[in-house]
């Protein structure tokens, strides 16, 4: 998946979408959620790759791993470029996860690329602590996942931006950092609680960054990714 933003496609139908992406070329990375996929199904992920953007399909599976397994198999045949799994399903799901994308992508093809989830950015140290009955902090218990995932063999992690320089140290520079809670300094936080700007993304070591509202609100979708474009690359 390319290293330009990827806009988070949080409609809630395929005409929706569609609409919205009249703005874009095929050019950028998309990324598909529950909601989307839920209400549309596979056929918008194969519109979206016939018109030649960059899929992040975004299901966090979490479950038993031969279930997780058989998912993936599945998902590999839709051609996405990135899914993800939730890390506290553990090493043994995450390995089944990738043989199971393995196993299903069609002759020809790269296999998708597989993160795994650390901690929702929507997820603050209180909840951590009291929710999750963790007995570390937040920044500890991403770093485990991180770790574990890296051992799992999977290409990378979501994480906050807060997160993403530590995981580098200990996971290296190309391990997938992949960050949402994106906002433009002026933005809201909205229902996210670890938030940070695409310049501080940068700085941090974020390899992809996921950016919704900030563009999919904006009055001018386009210009709105560019600006963000721009200050990813620090060009702005």
């Amino acid at each position: 998946m390319k290293t330009s933003p990827i806009i988070a496609l949080d409609f809630d139908s395929a005409d929706k979408t569609f609409d919205f992406l009249r703005a874009f070329d095929g050019d950028v990375n998309v990324k598909v959620g529950m909601q989307l996929y839920y209400k549309a199904g596979p056929a918008i992920v194969a519109r979206l790759k016939e018109q030649g953007y960059d899929v992040f399909l975004d299901l966090k599976l979490h479950d038993i791993p031969n279930t997780v397994k058989s998912a993936m198999e599945v998902l590999a045949g839709f051609g996405v470029d990135l899914v993800n799994v939730h890390a506290a399903g553990g090493k043994t799901m995450m390995e089944a996860a990738l043989e199971g994308l393995d196993k299903g992508t069609p002759t020809g093809l790269s296999r998708p690329s597989l993160i795994g989830v650390t901690q929702l950015t929507s997820t603050d140290e209180r909840q951590v602590r009291e929710e999750q009955l963790i007995g570390v902090g937040l920044q500890e218990s991403v770093l485990h996942y991180a770790k574990l995932t890296k051992e799992a063999g999977l290409d990378g992690v979501v994480c906050s931006v807060h997160e993403a320089t530590a995981i580098e140290d200990v996971c290296g520079k190309t391990f997938f950092k992949v960050t949402p809670g994106i906002r433009l300094a002026d933005g809201g936080a909205h229902d996210q609680k670890r938030i940070a700007t695409p310049e501080e993304a940068r700085l941090a070591g974020s390899t992809h960054i996921v950016v919704g509202r900030a563009i999919t609100g904006a009055t001018d979708p386009r210009a709105a990714y560019e600006h963000i474009l721009a200050l990813w690359k620090g060009t702005e």
